[in-house]
């Protein structure tokens, strides 16, 4: 009986729960995958320009993935723990 009473103490001692941690966990995957996006799209010849650079993959798609992971990691250290 009192082996219970000390897994719940220890539970009940963590910051977050592990749907909090799901949250970060997908949110910095986002992240990370926005950051991958923007990458890439210059030129072989430093002496020619790409207009590569400018697509809508990276300059729409690749921020907005990047904030929109930002925010669900807020809101995975924002949520609170049930």
């Amino acid at each position: 009986m009192s082996e219970e009473n000390n897994d719940n103490k220890l539970n009940q001692d963590f910051a977050f729960g592990k749907q909090n941690y799901i949250l970060m966990a997908v949110g910095t995957g986002l992240a990370i995958i926005g950051y991958f996006l923007m990458s890439g799209g210059g030129s072989d010849d430093p002496a020619v320009f790409s207009e590569e650079l400018f697509n809508t993959q990276r300059m729409y798609v690749a921020p907005l993935m990047i904030l929109a992971g930002l925010g669900i990691v807020g809101w995975g250290i924002l949520k609170k723990a049930k």
